[in-house]
């Protein structure tokens, strides 16, 4: 018969596996009823714990997770840079798993991911970060986490997150290329699973719907975060009858893709098609003309997500940790020489119908590019 886990202790108990760790280490915030239910449990079943995992969770020695699926490269580099570097600032380790975020046994996956490395906890990038029935899952099984989504406002769910205001980031983009002299402007979406592909594509039909810019649906095409579905679907755009004069990408990858489809249907960009990306990878800046993008600050992205795990992982040791705010990133609007007035145009800074407030000018507020959460 194999040996009893921390698992059989929690669900023979009816608590959660945090509630048993805190029995074994003996951590004085747990009720003496529960604690002793824990312990006869733990006499009945016959379970050892791992007495290196139990100095690893007594000591601020710990070890968190990166868990991510995105075939975007540079998005993945810069952010496991980020966790590492917040990592190595406090002293914890870092377990890195690349995962399938469709797969019906992700729950599960995740779970045996904590017990078998022995993670304090796991810092989630989207898009299962937006996955609310295995955020409701992990939650119920005592994992600690920090959520790294895309958001206007803070969610205020009761989940820690690190949110992403990709919409305001959008919004200044397509406002760019409005005041340019564009009217005719295509968009090009990523996945539509994750939350960043809605919140992009609302910013440009928030953007278009303030200056008076009537929105032709026949711009608008799905896709996915690649260069591929960016080269099809300006192909695609290029040929109707009335094509864009300017195209955004739901991310630089895509943007890169429009360009290659400009240049081979002999366009002069941006002069003949201005085009915009999303997220300053660092083939938008190697990309000629370089491209007009959004900045993310990925990187510094998770790097506040893993310092947020860590806090409360602390808090919930006993150290006197103030509970930190949920943080919002706003990507910076970034002008390069991918845009341009459209041929016999001038820019025209139109009015708009609506005193809506762009990105542009919010980012001039917080140094860091990030801002404490908003109370409702």
């Amino acid at each position: 018969m194999r040996n009893p886990t921390i698992k059989d202790v929690a669900k023979s108990s009816g608590v959660s596996l945090k509630t048993v760790s805190r029995v074994i280490n003996r951590e004085a915030s747990v009720r003496a009823d529960t604690r002793e239910k824990v312990e006869r449990t733990i006499q009945a079943l016959g379970y050892q714990p791992n007495p290196s995992a139990r100095g690893l969770r007594s000591t601020h020695a710990y070890a968190i997770g990166l868990v991510y699926d995105n075939p975007n490269a540079h998005y993945v580099i810069s952010m496991q840079e980020g966790v590492l570097s917040a990592c190595r600032e406090r002293g914890f380790g870092l377990q890195i798993h690349p995962c399938d975020s469709s797969s019906p046994g992700l729950e599960q996956e995740l779970c045996a991911l904590v017990e078998r490395n022995r993670l304090a906890g796991l810092v989630l990038a989207p898009p299962m970060s937006e996955q609310h029935e295995l955020v409701s899952a992990l939650s119920a099984q005592g994992i600690d986490f920090v959520r790294i989504i895309s958001s206007r406002d803070d969610p205020h769910d009761g989940s820690p997150c690190v949110y992403v205001d990709d919409r305001s980031a959008a919004y200044a983009i397509t406002e760019h290329l409005i005041q340019l002299g564009h009217k005719r402007i295509g968009f090009l979406w990523g996945e539509p699973h994750h939350r960043s592909s809605p919140e992009r594509y609302q910013g440009y039909a928030d953007a278009l719907k303030d200056y008076g810019v009537v929105q032709d649906p026949k711009l608008v095409l799905p896709g996915r975060y690649a260069f591929d579905d960016g080269f099809r679907g300006a192909r695609n755009l290029l040929a109707l009858d009335d094509p864009p004069t300017a195209i955004f990408g739901s991310n630089d990858e895509i943007a890169a893709g429009v360009l290659a489809a400009a240049r081979s249907s002999g366009l002069d960009v941006p002069w003949d098609l201005s085009i915009a990306g999303f997220e300053d990878s660092p083939f938008s800046k190697q990309a000629w003309p370089a491209l007009t993008t959004a900045r993310q600050s990925t990187r510094e992205i998770g790097r506040h997500a893993a310092l947020h795990l860590m806090a409360d992982l602390q808090r919930e040791n006993g150290d006197t940790v103030a509970e930190p705010p949920n943080e919002c990133f706003i990507p910076e609007l970034v002008v390069r020489g991918s845009t341009a007035p459209p041929k016999n145009n001038t820019p025209k800074h139109a009015s708009r119908n609506a005193p809506a407030k762009s990105a542009s000018a919010k980012n001039t507020s917080p140094k860091s590019g990030t801002r404490p959460t908003r109370k409702a």
